[in-house]
């Protein structure tokens, strides 16, 4: 965090005068993220957070994001990049750093959340809120989301079936996404989302579980010839984000600044950056649908399937938490019951 002070109140400072309170602080945010800045989040959540922290503290917070990875680093190291100051804010997935933060699992679980990342981000607040505020206690969680639902992209002809899964390599961004693609018989290939167009591209895989609304920035449908949907009122998987903050630029923020990230945060910052997702979704889905991709939706019988494929994974979790000492099972149940809350269903 930067902190600009006018001529005269620095020379107040160095001289031990009093110093008038008409000199207000101003402070620069540098904050970082690991895609395009036409990427959903970035375009429908970041930007319009940042310029409404800059107008509502009177231009006193200036915001500054960094796409691509600008400042250094990969995606895996932006979790420690703003515990540790090198960033000031930042935007991160915990499933880049598998076994670290268990408890986020709980929202990747295979058909755990809606068909509304709008709707299942609040929830997710409302879990993080019980469950990982004393994990993620050495940042300052500004918000949490989840994405919409993910798409099967690969080349060749659509999967149709379960069957159609074996011998296939596909990107997963996930310990729980690539447990599922395991049990189904593909060869998972865990990478972070950037890495996905070149891999594809090269054949070192033969395709990924994205959501639509990355696709597009990613041009994965210039690369991929058909897009399995999951049917039904639930997501094959998600991945879970957080929007933070280090915490000694947030507890050296005036309070009145700090009152103003705390009003840009929670339960609605968290709903705003799902809901950018629903709508960069529905974007990329307009604008494919126009091209030769074939897109296949699954039929109900498969859907059915995979979903009781999942519902035994999902034990599976809740019986590795609890040998850890986590609360597996409340887990499970709370995200279940805050899901159906604010999908209503």
């Amino acid at each position: 965090m930067k902190f600009t002070m006018k001529a005269a109140l620095l020379g107040a400072a160095a001289l031990g005068l009093s110093v008038s309170a008409g000199f207000a602080q101003e402070v620069t945010l540098r904050c970082q993220h690991f895609v395009s800045p036409k990427s959903a989040v970035p375009s429908g959540f970041m930007t319009p957070w940042a310029e409404k922290i800059e107008k509502e503290s009177g231009g006193r917070i200036k915001v500054e994001i960094y796409p691509g990875m600008q400042l250094g680093g990969k995606p895996q190291a932006l979790y420690d990049q703003i515990r540790d100051g090198v960033i000031d804010c930042g935007w991160a997935l915990p499933a880049y750093t598998p076994g670290r933060f268990p408890e986020a699992e709980a929202f990747e679980l295979p058909f755990m959340t809606s068909q509304s990342a709008e709707d299942s981000s609040r929830a997710a607040w409302e879990f993080t809120d019980k469950y990982l505020k004393e994990r993620m206690n050495d940042v300052h969680v500004m918000a949490v989301h989840v994405h919409g639902p993910g798409v099967i992209h690969k080349k060749g002809g659509p999967i149709k079936s379960s069957g159609d899964f074996s011998g296939l390599k596909l990107r997963g961004p996930s310990r729980q996404a690539n447990a599922l693609l395991s049990t189904l018989g593909a060869t998972p290939v865990g990478m972070p989302v950037p890495a996905f167009p070149e891999a594809l591209s090269k054949g070192v895989v033969d395709g990924g579980v994205i959501p639509w609304e990355i696709t597009v920035p990613l041009k994965v449908n210039e690369l991929a010839d058909s897009h399995t949907v999951i049917g039904g009122d639930r997501a094959l998987y998600n991945t879970f984000f957080i929007w933070a903050m280090n915490n000694d630029t947030y507890n050296g923020l005036p309070d009145d600044l700090k009152a103003i990230i705390d009003a840009n945060s929670g339960i609605d910052a968290s709903g705003w950056a799902g809901r950018a997702m629903d709508e960069g979704d529905a974007r990329s889905l307009e604008l494919i649908s126009g091209l030769d991709n074939e897109i296949y939706t699954l039929d109900d019988a498969t859907v059915a399937e995979l979903k009781a494929i999942g519902d035994k994974q999902t034990e599976e979790w809740i019986a590795d938490m609890n040998s850890k000492g986590l609360d597996g099972d409340g887990m499970v149940s709370m995200s279940k019951d805050l899901v159906a809350k604010h999908s209503g269903n």
